[in-house]
């Protein structure tokens, strides 16, 4: 056994809480529903109410949509234009659900991790199309607890707010939590937390991102196979 699949024993197989971000490790939620486009359509609606100004170039061209609404939130913030914004965001989050793309592996990772762990989803997603698309793949008692974007977005990750919301919520000591995602501010919410952090990278970028960001490269998987033969190999 190498010394990166001892730590990824280690880490994946002593903790009781296992805090989840949705899209990424477990589905492409706009697989289907492309997010560029999403994003596009949100720069529409901000310039057809006469407030193109308020967001950066980089902003304008982004592929993310919640880069454009946190570009909107920082010149803005908790005003009726976010409330509008969001609430148009979670509208285009639930359309998606229909189209997402379950993560290789994701679903009977779940299922087989839920046996030995309590469950919480704490996403920058909408917390309304986290439920929708756990309810969809059948893993709605896995996930008794989904925290995910308020209208004030200056709580989400990576500030801890939603992981501390989990945490509290299900008793749980951070020194035997888990936080699974694959962005940065997924590990910067997790280290704010006092979570340990596995960063799921789908392709090369994602993993650069995430060692750039001071994951650990013995931290970051490439394929939830690998945590999944993990769990099924513990006694």
């Amino acid at each position: 056994m190498t010394v990166e699949t001892e730590n990824l024993r280690e880490l994946v197989t002593s903790v009781r809480f296992v805090l989840w971000d949705l899209d990424g490790p477990i589905c492409r939620l706009f697989a289907g529903h492309p997010a560029d486009e999403v994003a596009e359509s949100l720069v529409r609606l901000i310039d057809g109410r006469g407030l193109g100004g308020l967001l950066t170039e980089t902003e304008r061209r982004t592929t993310d949509p919640q880069v454009a609404l946190l570009g909107v939130n920082r010149r803005h913030p908790r005003s009726d234009l976010i409330v509008e914004l969001e609430e148009w965001l979670t509208r285009q989050e639930l359309e998606a659900v229909p189209r997402a793309f379950p993560t290789e592996y994701a679903d009977p990772l779940i299922r087989t991790w839920a046996t030995r762990a309590r469950f919480a989803i704490t996403t920058n997603n909408s917390a309304l199309a986290a439920a929708r698309y756990i309810e969809s793949r059948g893993l709605t008692g896995c996930f008794p607890y989904i925290y995910g974007r308020t209208q004030n977005l200056d709580l989400m990750k990576p500030d801890p707010h939603i992981l501390v919301q989990a945490l509290n919520a299900m008793g749980a000591d951070p020194s035997t939590s888990l936080m699974v995602g694959d962005a940065p501010t997924d590990f910067q919410a997790a280290r704010e937390a006092g979570v340990a952090f596995l960063g799921y990278a789908r392709n090369g970028r994602k993993a650069a991102e995430l060692r750039n960001a001071g994951v650990a490269p013995e931290s970051i998987v490439g394929s939830l196979k690998l945590v999944l033969d993990q769990l099924k190999s513990r006694p």
